[in-house]
């Protein structure tokens, strides 16, 4: 619920606290966080979008070389 107040916030602080806390609840419920990047793919910040789905497929950030 909190996620869905700054869903589109472009401040880049809350678009990394965004980011943090949706990487964080993937690890205990990936199908919720997908969902979630799906419903709001079009407002999401990039970044959010980016590293969360990095999360999801490799279960890092920034997926390694």
């Amino acid at each position: 619920m909190v996620c869905d107040l700054h869903v589109s916030d472009k401040d880049d602080m809350v678009v990394k606290a965004l980011s943090w806390a949706l990487r964080s609840l993937a690890g205990h419920d990936p199908k919720t966080v997908d969902n979630f990047l799906s419903r709001n793919d079009s407002v999401l910040a990039a970044r959010v979008r980016r590293e969360v789905r990095n999360k999801l497929e490799t279960g890092y950030k920034n997926p390694k070389s």
